[in-house]
């Protein structure tokens, strides 16, 4: 996995270089599909809910983005947006189209996770042909290494438009420029470079959005902020695996145990334990859903004595047993194609 973050530039000042943005560095964005949609107008194309995140860029042409709690808006060429959740949503020529869903257009293999979506591959191509083509987006599938219920993503709006944020960030004009070039030239081997301008330009729009959020944040990221009790998190979320004991974590604060214990309260909400184990059952989680880990192998990871503890304790915060997420993980094996 790659750390898309750390690659896309520095914060414009240094002095932003605070707590928040070494959490920032840990956050990874995995790309599990893409593909090029090439649609003539009239269409629109309903997306399903979905686990991961959903991206698209408009290459080519325009249409209208609808979710389940938004209205109709216009997207044109050279616009991206993130949605984080992967909820329902429609893209469309014109928002009275009738929709199809994107799983029943035609899908030409071009590598392992990339496809060419609603059209044949041209034989001519270049960019003369672009009108005959229709609108062409693309779109992308991406996971988070973040559990939904992380703070950070909860607190992540349904849609992020690269436009609706300031963005002081000089990479990512150059991103949008590169993609927009490579969806235009539609030279060999230009879906490959798009997933990975993709993911470099999704990354950095969450970033973008903390970033904006930095004069009025309330909640986690204010707490995450807090030059005491931010020291702790950061800590925690630079080594969630250790053992975080009270005192040690009153060590890093420097305070006394009951100081550390009554603030940190005060500040995220929940006691310090509480958001340890939070934090260490959303890795055993992913662990064992997405990466197919056993769950002894996760116990043991995470320092617990026994299976048995840390099912109780995986339950207590997820809501069921970790043999429940990995029967969803063997289930949904059996159904991808």
């Amino acid at each position: 996995m790659h750390d898309y973050l750390s690659d896309v530039g520095e914060p414009a000042e240094p002095s932003r270089r605070d707590l928040l943005t070494h959490i920032l560095l840990g956050l990874r964005l995995d790309g599990v599909e893409y593909g090029r949609c090439i649609l003539r107008a009239p269409w629109a194309v309903a997306f399903p809910s979905q686990s991961e995140a959903r991206f698209h860029f408009i290459g080519s042409g325009g249409c209208w983005l609808c979710t389940s709690t938004t209205e109709w808006v216009r997207l044109s060429a050279g616009d991206a947006v993130l949605l984080p959740h992967g909820g329902f949503h429609i893209l469309a020529s014109e928002p009275d189209v009738p929709t199809v869903d994107i799983d029943s257009l035609s899908h030409i293999a071009v590598s392992e996770n990339t496809y060419l979506v609603g059209g044949e591959r041209r034989a001519s191509g270049g960019a003369a042909d672009e009108e005959t083509q229709g609108d062409a987006i693309f779109c992308g599938s991406l996971r988070f290494n973040l559990d939904p219920l992380h703070p950070l993503m909860a607190m992540m709006p349904t849609v992020m438009r690269v436009d609706e944020l300031d963005l002081r960030d000089a990479t990512v004009p150059s991103l949008l420029d590169a993609m927009e070039r490579e969806v235009a030239l539609d030279r060999p081997g230009a879906l490959g470079i798009l997933a990975r301008l993709a993911d470099a330009l999704a990354a950095s729009i969450i970033r973008a959005w903390v970033e904006c959020r930095s004069n009025d944040a309330t909640g986690w990221i204010a707490a995450v902020r807090c030059p005491r009790i931010g020291k702790v998190i950061a800590a925690i979320h630079a080594d969630p695996e250790r053992t975080w004991s009270v005192p040690q974590m009153a060590n890093v604060m420097g305070s006394s145990r009951s100081i550390f214990a009554e603030a940190f309260t005060r500040t995220m909400g929940e006691s310090p334990a509480r958001y340890v184990a939070k934090l260490k059952m959303f890795l055993a989680r992913r662990w064992i859903s997405n990466d197919g880990m056993r769950v002894a192998s996760a116990a043991v990871r995470l320092g617990y004595d026994s299976e048995a503890s840390f099912s109780r304790a995986f339950k207590r915060v997820i809501g069921y047993p970790p043999s429940a997420a990995r029967s969803a993980r063997a289930a949904g094996s059996a159904e991808r194609p």
